[in-house]
């Protein structure tokens, strides 16, 4: 089975993600996060809100609406826009990029003749009120960064922000993709995490490199290995229609290397869009010139978006932590996940099941690990290997097993998912222990 096949079926049997509507056939596109899933997703969040919000003194987050007026989307471009190749074979009915396929005359899947390659727009279009006509056409949103540049004015006027200064929003976006594949990678609901940068004109460049190290950071604190990665300077004829200049950060996926997230240069366009479009002023007011006070600059700032992908970070965890090895003369499977990113930090077991001393005294541990906020399961189902090893593919880092040696002198085995070593601790001193 293929590398990537086997983190599918990991994550299905681990309770990591799942088919969307899975008893009904499923929904292309669409997936559905079980509960070390969200953990996992919710541990990526945090410390990219904490790394890129809580941190720093020049960012300001929000959570803008799915659903905007819809002139948003005809004053930033996505009405006329957003849209890609599309074209449909007349046999099966078979919807194809046109940029992603060898043979644009032949149907890969039944040998039909295929369509003259058409635009498609992307955005899922619905209605709001009570009426299903164009007056009450909305769109779900297809990106998070227009909820911060309507909000732009509001935060001006609520913070009084210095340049240079940011927004930050986390969120679900949706897209109607022709062709859906590779698991997380290319998904109908995605959720992104998103920055806009608010800069003068003349810094872009500054703040263009200096964003591009922070993304570096970031791709490091995740624990994905820098020869994994490989930075695309976008040429001007691929970029998209808002930006200068754009760099794709791309990952050595399973299924060949994509893009992971991207920095890009978006000028003062969108900002200028709806200006124009709502008549009303996003400027940015600078009562000094040259830091000079008594003067006065008003201009409408240019902007440094950093994107990342919370669907896509998530896969490119998984793919760099899974891992085969021999460990005890057994071929096992283990998720070397960052052990700040485990969905679960320690495991508690009791030796044996029916042994009420082993079970009460391991659930005492338990709870003491709950009180500290440490993610903490507790784990009697099977034999000790087999837990073991259920652990191992999770990707927890620890294990703590009482035995009967526990309640001779209240020590415990904590055990290393990496190593597979064991010591004993005393049980008061699991907690500085795994830390």
């Amino acid at each position: 089975m293929e590398k990537m096949e086997k983190i599918v079926s990991l994550c299905k049997r681990r309770g990591f993600i799942f088919q969307g509507s899975e008893i009904y056939g499923g929904l292309s596109g669409m997936w559905d996060y079980g509960p070390l899933g969200v953990a996992l997703r919710d541990k990526i969040t945090a410390l990219w809100w904490k790394h890129f919000v809580l941190d720093r003194e020049d960012m300001y987050g929000i959570d803008a609406a799915l659903i905007m007026n819809p002139v948003v989307w005809k004053a930033s471009g996505h009405v006329d826009g957003f849209s890609d190749p599309l074209v449909e074979c007349d046999k099966c009915k078979r919807r194809f990029r046109a940029d992603q396929i060898k043979d644009l005359k032949i149907c890969s899947e039944c040998g039909g003749k295929l369509s003259e390659p058409r635009q498609f727009n992307m955005m899922f279009k619905t209605f709001i009120g009570a009426s299903e006509d164009e007056a009450g056409t909305v769109y779900l949103r297809p990106e998070t960064a227009q909820g911060m540049f309507v909000n732009f004015k509001n935060i001006l006027d609520t913070f009084h922000p210095k340049l240079p200064f940011g927004m930050a929003q986390m969120g679900k976006a949706f897209r109607n993709e022709i062709s859906p594949r590779d698991f997380l990678f290319r998904v109908r609901e995605f959720e992104q995490m998103e920055i806009e940068y608010f800069i003068r004109e003349s810094e872009w460049e500054k703040y263009f490199e200096y964003w591009r190290s922070e993304m570096k950071k970031w791709i490091a604190d995740i624990g994905l290995k820098s020869s994994n990665i490989h930075e695309l300077e976008v040429p001007e004829g691929e970029r998209a229609h808002y930006s200068k200049r754009t760099i794709d950060f791309e990952y050595t996926f399973p299924f060949g290397r994509k893009e992971l997230y991207g920095l890009a240069y978006r000028t003062d366009f969108d900002l200028k869009s709806h200006q124009t479009t709502s008549g009303v002023s996003l400027e940015y007011y600078d009562p000094s010139v040259d830091g000079q006070a008594g003067g006065g600059e008003r201009f409408i700032p240019h902007v440094i978006e950093p994107t990342f992908g919370i669907g896509r970070t998530i896969l490119a965890v998984l793919c760099e932590s899974y891992d085969e090895d021999e460990l005890g003369g057994e071929t096992r499977a283990v998720l070397r996940l960052p052990k700040n990113l485990a969905p679960v930090s320690v495991a508690v077991f009791p030796l044996l099941k029916n042994k009420e001393g082993l079970v009460s005294k391991a659930r005492e541990i338990y709870k003491m690990l709950k009180k500290e906020s440490i993610s903490v399961t507790f784990d009697d189902n099977g034999n000790i290997g087999k837990r073991y090893r259920r652990q191992d593919e999770i990707g927890t880092p620890y294990c703590v097993t009482v035995d009967f040696e526990t309640l001779e002198n209240d020590t415990v085995t904590i055990r290393d998912r990496d190593t597979g070593e064991q010591k004993r601790v005393k049980a008061g001193e699991i907690i500085s222990a795994i830390r």
